[in-house]
């Protein structure tokens, strides 16, 4: 799954700023950030957050890593 793209396309969903998604999943700001811009990938507890948000706002989520 590509976390870059999906983090991105949740935010805009949500019309959230990165703090905004940030605060949300309980990280940082700067993890939401480095995320976005593929320097590194969320931690399996919050990648689970990430996938339940999305389905409960009907963002795809496509399931390939």
């Amino acid at each position: 799954m590509n976390y870059q793209i999906l983090i991105k396309k949740l935010r805009e969903k949500l019309i959230l700023t990165q703090t905004e998604l940030a605060q949300t999943l309980g990280v940082s700001y700067i993890s939401i950030n480095r995320w976005e811009n593929g320097h590194c990938n969320p931690t399996t507890k919050v990648k689970r957050r990430i996938v339940a948000l999305c389905k409960e706002n009907g963002v795809i989520v496509d399931g390939q890593d």
